[in-house]
């Protein structure tokens, strides 16, 4: 029994060593298996940044439409260089839309919005549109008559505000109709000028330029201006429109009558003057203003 019972530790000591070996092999296979692994990817990792780097996946044409050729240099220009330095920003599978987008809009704040295309590998499409002038703005109120021609420099805007081109400081000759559609870039949606003060301080114009910024009321334009093509009606369109910061604005006709409101009450204004449109004249210049402030009341006063 002594014998017997003697024995046991003695296996016990010898499987031991067996179990720590097996062990220590099984963390090798893994150990080596990881590094092969690792080593399959850096390769294939090198691979597709080799591939990426190859000319026939990378844009090396621009084709611009509606806008001028130089637009394509700029676009050019966004892809140059590469993202950490290991990926082109011209191939094809990772063009800097946002940044070809940007660089565009920055240099030339003319265009509203830009579309791009693949097209094929190697190019990209690039669709420009431009923005459509719904007036002339020539600065805050002059202190001359507003109906007098504006001196130069005065400048587009679009439907939102936004200041986006110099525009000649000559006024052009209003139409008779009251709906005036744009035939060209340098003819606006209204024929009327406009004017309001611009907080500088406040926009994203660059310095020396008001280019850039919107106009601070341009949430009441629409209706402002609807007004005032609505007076073509009554002899004489407007050729000036002045917007204060009191909410206020000021209608000149060709005629030289000066027709004032509250902005956001312009049926208001309009049914007031259909009212007493048979107790005034505003296309023979006879009146100095007609003031529209108050509601139901029609106060003028005459040259």
């Amino acid at each position: 029994m002594s014998g017997r019972a003697s024995s046991a530790p003695q296996r016990s000591e010898r499987s031991a060593p067996h179990g720590a070996g097996l062990a220590t092999r099984r963390r090798l296979r893994r150990r080596r298996g990881l590094i092969i692994f690792s080593l399959l990817l850096l390769f294939l990792f090198g691979v597709l940044v080799y591939g990426l780097w190859q000319a026939p996946v990378r844009i090396s044409r621009v084709v611009v439409y509606g806008a001028d050729q130089s637009l394509a240099a700029v676009a050019t220009a966004a892809m140059q260089g590469s993202y950490f330095g290991v990926v082109p920003r011209n191939s094809t599978f990772f063009v800097p839309e946002a940044r070809i987008r940007a660089l565009l809009l920055a240099e030339h704040p003319s265009v509203a919005a830009i579309s791009i295309f693949r097209n094929g590998f190697s190019g990209i499409s690039i669709k420009v549109d431009h923005r459509a002038p719904v007036a002339r703005w020539c600065g805050a109120a002059p202190t001359a008559a507003a109906s007098s021609t504006p001196a130069a420099p005065c400048y587009f805007f679009d439907a939102s505000g936004f200041i986006y081109a110099t525009s000649s400081g000559a006024s052009r000759e209003a139409s008779s109709s009251p709906l005036f559609v744009a035939a060209d870039a340098a003819m606006p949606l209204n024929p009327f000028t406009v004017y309001e003060p611009l907080d500088f301080g406040g926009s994203q114009a660059s310095p020396g330029t008001p280019i850039g910024a919107t106009l601070p009321q341009a949430a009441a334009f629409p209706a402002a201006f609807d007004f005032a093509r609505q007076l073509v009606a009554f002899g004489s369109p407007v050729v000036s429109v002045v917007f204060r910061h009191n909410q206020e604005a000021d209608l000149y006709l060709r005629s030289g009558t000066r027709v004032t409101y509250v902005l956001g009450q312009e049926q208001d204004a309009y049914a007031a003057l259909v009212s007493a449109r048979a107790d005034l004249n505003l296309a023979d210049g006879s009146l100095e203003y007609v003031d529209l402030r108050f509601p139901g009341k029609v106060y003028l006063k005459k040259k």
